[in-house]
């Protein structure tokens, strides 16, 4: 489950530069924090994932 995690996270990176090179060729603002919330969203979700991944892992193991 990890891979397609990270593939989509690659993507969503990807697409927040793009969003913030437009930006700066265009010199609008509206672009740059698009980008930025869309760093700041894949940075969240690999965030959530591990904490969410250790969290089972600890509720598994101790209810065994």
């Amino acid at each position: 489950m990890l891979i397609p995690i990270l593939i989509f996270d690659v993507a969503l990176v990807a697409w927040s530069l793009h969003l913030m090179e437009e930006a700066f060729y265009h010199k609008e603002f509206s672009l740059m924090l698009a980008g930025t919330l869309v760093a700041l969203a894949a940075a969240a979700m690999l965030v959530v994932y591990f904490l969410m991944g250790n969290c089972m892992t600890y509720l598994l193991s101790a209810s065994g």
